[in-house]
């Protein structure tokens, strides 16, 4: 367990891409188990998710920003983000966090901290997508104010499955919340 106080949110960078990687693939069977396929949860692979997040990261103008939280014993999650060039609209690509991280105020902390770096970019809104059914993650968003915009049916994993979209008219609210 986790203790908040020993945790800080950093920018990351390409010495970050294993330990990316590893919180990606054990965030997504902890949060998907039961959500998606078992075996394509099982087939993850960290090393292929490695090389992704170094190529992106060592982008000479990455397009997202990608903050981690780092304790003690390494990286316990990430968040990723850009901002869209339509409308000053920022969409929050991917928000993670072990679940020995979970529960404490970093979530809340990441994303807020994540939305301020967005709206200095230049964001005054900021939307993200859930897999519908992961219940946690959207009563997480509806706790901080997200309002339900919008369904989409999602390709793979077999089919039949639907994100729900999260907005924040007001971007400048959730980056206050942290």
């Amino acid at each position: 367990m986790q203790r908040l106080d020993d945790i800080v949110i950093v920018a990351a960078g390409p010495g970050d891409a294993p330990e990316l990687a590893e919180v990606h693939v054990a965030a997504w069977r902890e949060t998907y188990r039961g959500l998606l396929p078992a075996a394509y949860l099982a087939q993850m692979n960290s090393h292929l998710y490695a090389r992704r997040w170094r190529r992106q990261l060592m982008a000479a103008r990455p397009p997202e920003i990608v903050l981690a939280a780092e304790g003690r014993g390494g990286l316990v999650g990430y968040c990723a983000g850009q901002v869209r060039s339509d409308l000053a609209m920022a969409e929050v690509s991917t928000l993670y966090l072990l679940g020995g991280a979970q529960k404490l105020g970093l979530g809340r902390r990441l994303l807020s901290a994540t939305a301020r770096v967005l709206q200095a970019r230049g964001a005054s809104a900021l939307n993200l997508w859930v897999l519908k059914g992961n219940t946690p993650a959207q009563g997480f968003y509806e706790h901080l104010g997200g309002a339900i915009t919008a369904e989409r049916p999602v390709r793979g994993w077999g089919g039949g499955y639907t994100e729900i979209a999260y907005l924040w008219r007001d971007i400048d609210r959730l980056a206050r919340a942290g």
